[in-house]
């Protein structure tokens, strides 16, 4: 298995993607708006992607934040709030903020799940910091660690209960970052010491079972290269100071932060210590170009790969059960007048 997610050009699979995705055994696959046109051809695209190689476990990854990060959106599917609203909310009910994303997190999985998906990009565990640049912007659970912390963990147990995992990212936090890694390499210049606020969240919740790392350097750990590059912040920041030790997916390696070829690019980050290479843009050349250069999986790998879906599962929710979280989560957020 080639320890890489791939995304997917279009509606429905190619022919040349088909017998490409067979011969390769990629860990799994990432889906954006180009993939999702109605319920019964997301399901239909997914039902495929799992007959590939006969796995009923497949990670099949989306960005389905709520706000502006959604890549199944109205009027087929629901509308979910940004993660901004919970944390409004937690500032005068911090139960009722805790139960409020536990609920939409649920509801939003039953989308997920009803469509073959089994992984979502979600929750941001970056911590909010004032005049940083807006691409976590609301995305965020808040400014204060603990907060984000105790709002992550409400996020992946609604999720998991809809039985979709969850992704912490973007490990080591994004919250400071001046500019968007979509457009170019952010570099952080705050201290080990302040940077701990930044960790404490991943640290809460360092028995996640999967994370997404930042492309953001860190003078203060490692001047030259961004965190998804860096064998030092992987090894000695990611898996050691903070613990985690979860599947650890990079993030996407096209993304203008990072410079070289994009198989280039995978390999350094497996080689750095990530354990898939997450690449989104469905170009087959650099597909094949990262197939042929990455190693085949190691065990540790595939071990952290079966944790990370084994409580995954693809099914038909209850959506008068889904009508009754939407119901419960509204009434929570409007009672306090936060309502997306």
């Amino acid at each position: 298995m080639v320890p890489a997610i791939f995304g997917i050009a279009g509606l429905r699979l190619t022919d040349d993607e088909r017998a490409f995705f067979r011969d390769a055994d990629p860990a799994g696959y990432i889906l954006f708006g180009r993939n999702v046109q109605d319920r019964s051809q997301l399901r239909a695209l997914t039902d495929e992607l799992r007959a590939i190689e006969g796995r009923d476990k497949l990670f099949i990854c989306i960005d389905q934040e709520g706000g502006r990060v959604a890549r199944m959106k109205p009027p087929e599917w629901l509308a979910f709030p940004p993660g901004e609203v919970f944390d409004r909310l937690y500032e005068i009910a911090p139960a009722s903020a805790i139960e409020a994303a536990r609920a939409n997190a649920r509801a939003l999985g039953m989308d997920l799940a009803e469509a073959g998906v089994t992984v979502d990009c979600l929750p941001l565990l970056d911590v909010r910091q004032p005049g940083a640049h807006d691409v976590i912007g609301d995305r965020a659970l808040g400014s204060e660690p603990l907060r984000v912390a105790a709002l992550g963990r409400a996020v992946l147990v609604g999720l998991e209960t809809a039985g979709v995992a969850g992704v912490v990212k973007h490990i080591p936090g994004h919250g400071r970052a001046m500019a968007d890694s979509h457009k170019a390499l952010p570099t952080v210049e705050a201290s080990e010491q302040e940077l701990e606020t930044d960790l404490a969240p991943f640290r809460a919740l360092a028995g996640a079972r999967i994370g997404m790392t930042a492309h953001v350097r860190y003078t203060a750990w490692d001047a030259e290269n961004p965190a998804t590059l860096s064998p030092f912040v992987i090894a000695e920041i990611i898996r050691g100071r903070i613990g985690f030790d979860g599947l650890l997916l990079s993030d996407d390696l096209d993304m203008e932060a990072l410079s070289g070829a994009v198989p280039e690019r995978a390999a350094r980050a497996v080689a750095a210590g990530c354990d898939i290479a997450l690449n989104c843009w469905a170009k087959m050349d650099d597909m094949v170009g990262i197939a042929d250069l990455l190693p085949d999986m190691p065990h540790a790998t595939a071990a952290r790969l079966d944790r990370a879906l084994e409580n995954t599962r693809v099914h038909s929710p209850d959506m008068a059960m889904q009508a009754e979280l939407i119901t419960k989560r509204d009434a929570l957020l409007g009672a306090a007048e936060v309502r997306a």
